[in-house]
């Protein structure tokens, strides 16, 4: 018995060829307007002058600490090394802090502006 199988050209239950969905020269989301692109569409000058926008943002000082971050990896840091002062990540960039010779300690402090002289 030989029966034709008559199947349509898009299943509905497969996904959506990427190349389908968005053409070529589509946009394929969302897209972000950079802040020097929001002023310009803007007529600020319009604007009373007490009235908060995006150029006259002004806002008090945090009330939270500043974050801490690793002086090599750039990790959020929560340890600090006591003879180099220098903040690390994790017990593997811990062994490499203790094994830098003390010049690139202060440089690597010098690039956080900490004015700490090891001696």
């Amino acid at each position: 018995m030989d029966a034709d199988i008559l199947l349509p050209p898009v299943l509905s239950f497969k996904r959506v060829q990427m190349s389908e969905k968005y053409p070529k020269g589509h946009a394929r989301g969302r897209h972000w307007k950079h802040l020097k692109q929001i002023l310009q569409a803007e007529n600020y000058q319009t604007y009373p002058a007490n009235e908060p926008n995006y150029i006259n943002i002004e806002s008090p000082p945090s009330m939270y600490p500043s974050k801490k971050f690793c002086d090599i990896t750039g990790f959020e840091a929560p340890y600090m090394d006591p003879r180099t002062s220098l903040r690390y990540a994790h017990a593997e960039v811990f062994k490499r802090v203790r094994s830098l010779p003390n010049e690139y300690v202060q440089r690597y402090l010098s690039l956080r502006n900490a004015a700490i002289v090891l001696k």
